[in-house]
C-alpha cells in the first residue's frame, strides 16, 4: 500500500505493508536496517525520491502493529467486530469486519508514540482482495514504471486494499486502510460450511463403503445359509468358524510376535552342529 506526496524537484513515498496471519517477512537482498523490526504486522517506510540530482533515500521506519513488546512495543491485541451497524469511517451501515491491530510505537524525538492499525474489511461478491496489489516479491519499493506503464490501461485499476489515511488521534498513530474482498461478506462463511458438508472426503467414503460392503456380505450370506442348510446360530454366517476363530488367532499372533521379539535380542545360547 503505497501513498505520495509529490512536491515538484521530490516526491514523498511512504509504503505500508501488511500482513494480517504472520510477522512479516525479510526481504533478502535489503539491509536490516532498512527493514521493519521482526514481529511487525504492519510497517510504515518513508523515502524521498529526489529528480534533480537523482536519489533514493529512506527517512523513516516504524511499526505500526505487531508483537513488538521485546523492541518496546506492546502485544498485537487484536479485536475484531462486525461493520454493520457499528459505525465506519468509509461508509454507513456497510457489510464486513473491522480489525484494530496494536503494538506499534514511533519515535519522535525523546517520546514514543504508540500505534495501531485499523483495517475495514468491506464485503464485495466480486473481488477476491487481491486485485491490483503490489508485488509481495518486493513490498518496500515502489515500482512507479508499473504505474506509468497502466495509465492508459482500461477498466478498474483500482486496488482492493486502499489507503485511507493516517493521523494522530488522542496521541495514537492510527492508520485506516479499506480492504474489500468477498471474504469479508457474511453469507460467505455460511457457503463455505454449505460446501464442506456437502463434499466427503474419500476417507468417509471409503469407511461407508467398507461398512455397507460388509454387511451386504453378512446379510446376504447368512440368508442364504438359512435357506439353503437351515442353519441357525452362529452356523447362520458365513465362514462362521473362521469368525468364531478369529480371538485365538490373533492371540496366537501376538504370542509369536513376542517371542520374536524378545527371542531377537538374545546372542548367547548353543546351536546343534
Amino acid at each position: 500500500m503505497v501513498n505520495n506526496i509529490d512536491n515538484g524537484l521530490t516526491t514523498q513515498n511512504t509504503t505500508y505493508t501488511i500482513d494480517i496471519c504472520q510477522a512479516l517477512k525479510k526481504v533478502k537482498g535489503i539491509d536490516n536496517k532498512k527493514q521493519c523490526p521482526n514481529g511487525s504486522r504492519v510497517c510504515s517506510i518513508t523515502r524521498r525520491h529526489t529528480k534533480e540530482p537523482k536519489s533514493d533515500e529512506i527517512e523513516e521506519i516504524f511499526p505500526i502493529a505487531g508483537e513488538l513488546r521485546e523492541r518496546e512495543g506492546k502485544d498485537l491485541d487484536a479485536k475484531w467486530e462486525r461493520t454493520k451497524n457499528q459505525g465506519s469511517h468509509s461508509e454507513s451501515d456497510v457489510e464486513g469486519v473491522r480489525v484494530t491491530l496494536n503494538g506499534g510505537f514511533r519515535k519522535e524525538n525523546d517520546k514514543k508514540i504508540p500505534q495501531k492499525a485499523i483495517i475495514e474489511f468491506i464485503c464485495d461478491k466480486s473481488k477476491t482482495g487481491l486485485e491490483n496489489l503490489p508485488n509481495p516479491e518486493d513490498p518496500y519499493t515502489e515500482d512507479r514504471k508499473r504505474d506509468e506503464d497502466h495509465e492508459d490501461d482500461e477498466g478498474d485499476k483500482t486496488p482492493s486494499l486502499e489507503f485511507v489515511k493516517y493521523k494522530e488521534e488522542d496521541n495514537v498513530g492510527v492508520l485506516r486502510l479499506k480492504w474489500t474482498t468477498e471474504y469479508a461478506c457474511e453469507e460467505s462463511k455460511k457457503e463455505q460450511d454449505k460446501e464442506k458438508g456437502e463434499h466427503w472426503g474419500f476417507f468417509t467414503w471409503f469407511i461407508i463403503i467398507a461398512f455397507l460392503s460388509t454387511a451386504t456380505y453378512l446379510i446376504f450370506g447368512s440368508w442364504l445359509n438359512y435357506n439353503r442348510y437351515g442353519a441357525r446360530g452362529w452356523d447362520l454366517l458365513p465362514h462362521g468358524d473362521t469368525i468364531r476363530d478369529v480371538p485365538y488367532l490373533l492371540k496366537d499372533w501376538t504370542r509369536r510376535v513376542l517371542n520374536t521379539v524378545q527371542g531377537g535380542g538374545s546372542r548367547g545360547g548353543y546351536a546343534a552342529v
